[in-house]
């Protein structure tokens, strides 16, 4: 089995009373990385050069979140989307399921259905997977 078919998404029930303000698409989660760096939280989880760091570089918080994360795909459950957005410094802001995103693209999964807002949709034209 796949990474892309291993891990399940669905619908992130922090959206659902908004629902027709966001989008659902595909990105691409190296680009999506490599604008998260921008971030001023990407050191937690990134290195300066982009690679996402092992449990060990984690400090304990972010660890214990990696952790659940990797047990529900341990166990088969399917995952929330993430949300993501542009942030004022115009990169990319993973605003819910930080944790969920970066633990799919760590195990490989290189397209990652997420929801956006659609007033971002422009600005998400390059990171779409096509």
């Amino acid at each position: 089995m796949s990474v892309t078919t291993a891990i399940k998404f669905t619908d992130n029930p922090h959206i659902a009373d908004r629902k027709d303000n966001y989008l659902s698409v595909t990105v691409d989660s190296a680009k999506i990385i490599d604008s998260w760096r921008g971030s001023l939280r990407a050191f937690e989880w990134i290195t300066p050069e982009g690679r996402i760091k092992s449990m060990a570089e984690l400090k304990p918080a972010e660890q214990e979140v990696r952790k659940e994360v990797e047990d529900l795909l341990d166990k088969g459950e399917t995952l929330a989307k993430p949300v993501l957005g542009i942030g004022l410094l115009e990169n990319v802001e993973i605003g819910i399921g930080r944790a969920t995103f970066l633990v799919a693209a760590a195990q490989g999964m290189k397209e990652i259905p997420v929801h956006i807002p659609k007033a971002h949709e422009k600005d998400f034209r390059p990171f779409l997977v096509r």
